[in-house]
Order: C-alpha cells, then structure tokens, then sequence
C-alpha cells in the first residue's frame, strides 16, 4: 500500500501518532513518506541500538519534526485553517498564554486569544460530529485518494476506483503508456499511477527522473511537466533535484 493511500486510511490515533501497527507484515509504517521499520529487528542510530518502534518515533521527529509541524503545515483544502488559525494552534501547542499570545502578535487583546480558543474547540466539537457521521454510514461509490500534493481540488479528483481501473486498463499496456489523455479526470489517474515508479525517499537528477519516464512513455518530457504541475513532484528552482511531494 503507497503512503498516499495509507494515510487517508489511518484512524485519527494513527494520524496524531504518525505512524500504522500493521499486524500481518509485522511492521510498523511511517504515514508521512512510508518507510517501515520491522518488529524484532534492532536499528542502530549513531551510538544508540533501538527496537523497532522507538526508531520509527525516531524517524518521525528526525524527518519530519512531529506529526503535528506536518499536519499544521498541510494545505487548507485538507485542514480548513487559516495562517492565523495556524499560528495560534501553534503557540497554543507551545504552551503559551494569552498575555504571551498577545505579545508575541504584537496587536489584538487577551479577551480576543480567548475568544479564539472557544471557538477552536467549537469546531473540534463539529468535527467528532461529523467524523461519526460519516463513518456510521457507507458511501455508494469507493473514490480514489487525492494525493497530498494536489494544488487545486474540485470534480476533476471525483473517480471512483472502477474508474480508474479502466482508465489505466484502457491507457497502459505492458506497463507502457500508450498515449497521455487529454482529459482531465484520465490524467490524475495516469500521473497518479506513474508516480508510484519514483521512490518517495529519494531525491532524482533530472537525467534520472528522465530515465524512469522514458521506460513509460517516450514524451517523458510532457510526463515530468504535468507531474510538476499538478503537484505529484517538486524540483529544485535551478531543476536540479526532484522529488516526490509528500
């Protein structure tokens, strides 16, 4: 299962964790950049040996800070806050006060940091509501994630995964794109499956990016550009590094 998919998927204790318990590999999996570390297995880090799960929690604040610097730094599609809100859940995480808050802002009054604060955990009310809503019922159609990196969403992101199988069915053959589709929908769904070639750990030289792409489709070119464009990739300002956007 790609990190794109295994985080959508994870309950809310696995997300404020960062990372999933999977049972059956015996192993657990990073949902930010999905590197997994395998139980009974000891991972040496600088002088210090660590079990399996102590090095996870290791990778995640080591790669990634804490699950909550990811989470806070996600786009507002996905979260809903504003760089005000997300400022102020930041101090309210540093254990600031409201006089500390109100300094720190440089305007506003410590009634207004209050305020704030009722109406966060107002919304965090809303969202349990909402989070048992939905997961007490089931929706008609299975549609597929829309990756992290995703820059603008609207009804282009709604395929169902029938869909997307037969739009890759249709697409690939051998593994080789045989043409790239002018549709908007078919599009997501073949970048979405040829980022899946890139290794989410690795940084590329654009020569090596243009070898992985080459393999799938002779206009790599055209490929790497709709990968940059529609956010499945980053690349250095001077092209000198891509990688896969997390």
């Amino acid at each position: 299962m790609d990190s794109e998919k295994l985080f959508w998927e994870a309950s809310v204790d696995e997300i404020i964790q960062g990372y999933k318990d999977d049972y059956e590999k015996e192993e657990f999996i990073c949902l930010i950049c999905g590197e997994s570390f395998t139980k009974g297995v000891i991972y040496k880090n600088g002088d210090v040996f660590l079990e399996a799960k102590r090095a996870i929690e290791h990778h995640i604040t080591a790669e990634h800070n804490s699950m909550f610097d990811y989470l806070i730094n996600m786009d507002k599609k996905y979260t809903g806050l504003t760089e005000h809100q997300k400022k102020l859940l930041t101090a309210f995480k540093s254990g600031l006060s409201d006089k500390e808050i109100v300094e720190l802002e440089g305007e506003g009054s410590t009634s207004t940091i209050r305020n704030h604060r009722f109406k966060l955990k107002e919304r965090e009310k809303q969202s349990k509501v909402f989070l048992a809503i939905m997961q007490s019922m089931t929706l008609k159609e299975d549609l597929i994630n829309i990756h992290r990196g995703a820059k603008m969403v609207d009804e282009r992101y709604v395929i169902t995964e029938e869909e997307s199988e037969k739009i890759l069915k249709s697409y690939f053959k051998d593994c080789k794109l045989k043409t790239f589709p002018a549709g908007e929908k078919k599009k997501i769904v073949i970048l979405k499956e040829i980022i899946g070639s890139f290794d989410v750990n690795k940084k590329y030289t654009e020569k090596e990016v243009n070898e992985i792409l080459k393999d799938i489709f002779d206009d790599f070119v055209t490929i790497r550009r709709y990968l940059i464009e529609y956010g499945f990739m980053e690349r250095e300002k001077d092209c000198s590094r891509y990688w896969v956007k997390r």
